[in-house]
């Protein structure tokens, strides 16, 4: 028999291997479906008697990645309606005063759950930590700015799951005033925006973003755009009502038409420069409620300043998406000086990134341009942003070059290092064989040392740009590494 933990609904039955306690697929709220789909959260019903909770809950509704992302980024999905759930490692549910950790997963907020291996949360709890990670609604359903439902449903959606654990964390361990909230890509950019939200003080005591920050902020009109765009799709208005008419597979479906349809053509005209920016569909918008300014401006004007903050970004980002699909073999020179021009890249950023990178190919030198313009400057930005508030923050670039031939030290690759769970199903995918574990084991401790008491053991930003590299050579603190490339865009355009 597995340990028991009384939540506020009800008691649940975990189970142990070796010597970590973990309780899967809990409520954090009622299932949004039926005259709870398009609102926000709803507390979960309570039960009687004891709930098993030893395997993951349903995984919300989405669509397949597209190939070949599909086997680069697996992600299982489980059937069932009750998908607003948490899942909690511990090292012992019987203990107290434990840091916690709240993983929020990536996807381009329309793919990914918890459920995903690499997420196990059984190193953390070995090494003392309490992990929480959680689901939210997705695309539609969780960022479709709809005119008769409230907007950022999914952010609805985190937030209740971060009170959760501010309700419930004590039953596993945990101490609720020592929470730190990280996340991945779209996650990492959650993670941004709930900093910049008074309805989220409170809930976290620090912050960790990977690979993601400011990019996801719609204006109202261009999120307007998509929903148009999504009724073209479907024939019929795009009202919750409507929608609620649709049937899963057929919604999913125009999903898709709108997906491929803003990747193929991004013309902001059609869907808005906001959303042709964040290069991805359904993502929170500025409803002026919820999210009431843009994230980089709420935080420049000292929203959650008082959060210590760890960020960070991948050295070559952007060659998952430009070298598996191939396109970065079919850069030539001349298509190289144009689509940087549609970047905003004058000549002098050209220069300067092509010194740098002697016999780059036009592929090579795209990738690198777009990792800096969508990660590592925006990441920059927020950091920026801080220096002058009372919390610290802290700057990272993960540099270990993947042993998948052309990958490099691409987007999502961190994370089975700072999970340290080198081993995950699927992750030898995108990481090649044998990655090293000495890299794992300091990137993981320097997570958890974050965790606990708010210093990852490096010195914190300010305008000398120190940025922590972690490499397998052992990396170290670097000021303002590229700091030439950096400057360029403010400069040299």
């Amino acid at each position: 028999m597995g340990p028991t933990v009384i939540t506020r609904h009800g008691t649940i039955r975990g189970q142990v291997r070796e010597g970590v306690a973990s309780f899967l697929g809990i409520p954090y709220a009622a299932s949004p479906t039926g005259p709870l789909r398009f609102r926000p959260p709803a507390p979960p019903a309570a039960w009687d008697g004891v709930r098993d909770a030893d395997r993951f809950g349903a995984t919300p509704p989405k669509p397949d990645y597209p190939a070949p992302f599909d086997v680069l980024l697996p992600e299982p999905s489980i059937p069932g309606d009750d998908w607003l759930t948490v899942n909690v490692w511990t090292p012992d549910p019987a203990g107290a005063g434990l840091p916690v950790m709240v993983w929020i997963h990536g996807g381009a907020f329309s793919n990914g759950n918890s459920a995903v291996p690499s997420y196990d949360g059984h190193a953390f709890a070995r090494d003392g930590v309490v992990l929480v990670t959680l689901n939210y609604r997705l695309g539609v359903d969780g960022f479709a700015l709809l005119p008769d439902v409230p907007a950022n449903r999914g952010l609805l959606d985190q937030i209740a799951a971060l009170e959760w654990v501010q309700d419930n964390i004590r039953a596993f361990g945990g101490d609720p005033g020592n929470v730190t909230v990280f996340g991945e890509s779209a996650g990492a950019m959650s993670v941004t925006t709930l900093l910049s939200l008074p309805r989220a003080q409170g809930l976290f005591a620090r912050a960790i973003t990977q690979s993601g920050s400011v990019q996801a902020a719609a204006d109202p009109a261009d999120a307007a755009l998509v929903t148009k765009e999504l009724g073209l799709a479907l024939g019929r208005e795009a009202t919750a009502a409507s929608l609620a008419e649709v049937g899963l597979p057929e919604l999913i479906g125009a999903q898709i038409t709108v997906r491929d349809a803003l990747s193929v053509q991004p013309d902001p005209a059609r869907f808005g420069a906001s959303i042709v920016a964040s290069t991805m569909a359904f993502i929170p918008v500025v409803d002026g409620d919820l999210v009431a300014a843009r994230p980089l401006d709420a935080i420049a004007a000292g929203a959650g300043s008082g959060v210590t903050l760890l960020t960070g970004t991948n050295t070559d980002e952007y060659r998952l998406f430009l070298v598996p699909t191939g396109l970065a073999d079919l850069i030539t020179e001349e298509a190289l000086g144009g689509l940087l021009a549609l970047l905003g890249a004058g000549p002098a950023v050209a220069d300067c990134y092509r010194a740098n990178r002697p016999g780059a190919s036009a592929g090579d030198l795209l990738a690198a341009v777009l990792t800096d313009q969508f990660f590592r400057l925006p990441a920059l930005a927020v950091a920026e942003a801080r220096t002058a508030g009372p919390a610290p923050t802290y700057a990272y670039e993960f540099a270990w070059p993947s042993q998948v031939s052309g990958l490099g030290a691409c987007h999502s690759l961190e994370i089975p290092f700072v999970f340290d769970n080198l081993s995950a199903e699927g992750a030898e995918l995108a990481l090649g064989q044998a990655p090293p574990a000495g890299l794992a084991d300091r990137m993981h401790a320097a997570w958890i040392t974050f965790a606990r008491n708010g210093d990852p053991g490096w010195r914190s930003f300010d305008d000398t740009y120190p940025v922590m590299i972690f490499d397998s050579a052992g990396g170290g603190l670097q000021a303002d590494p590229r700091g030439d490339e950096r400057r360029i865009w403010a400069h040299g355009r």
